[in-house]
């Protein structure tokens, strides 16, 4: 009777919203996924650019926090140490 009707209703509606699925990710940035559900990575050239900068600043920030953090330890040795040391030491260099 309405058999076929209805099977043929459900593989559209199933279509269509894997059609909307992928419109919806690919206007948002995600990857769109195949007929089997597995992602299909778009090369984009100027993502990989990012990605690249990005890299590259974040070896320059970790770079400069390692040299932040030695120069607040020296920061640190001074404010701890008794004055009378601190004296002796900067008299020493001046010594030299």
């Amino acid at each position: 009777m309405h058999g076929p009707w209805f099977v043929l209703s459900i593989i559209a509606m199933s279509m269509a919203a894997w059609v909307i699925n992928n419109w919806i990710r690919a206007r948002h940035g995600y990857s769109i996924s195949d007929d089997w559900g597995r992602n299909i990575d778009k090369s984009d050239a100027g993502a990989n650019r990012n990605i690249a900068l990005l890299g590259r600043e974040n070896e320059r920030l970790t770079g400069q926090v390692s040299r932040l953090e030695e120069r607040i330890a020296v920061l640190e040795r001074i404010a701890t140490d008794p004055a009378v040391r601190t004296a002796r030491e900067i008299d020493a260099l001046r010594d030299r």
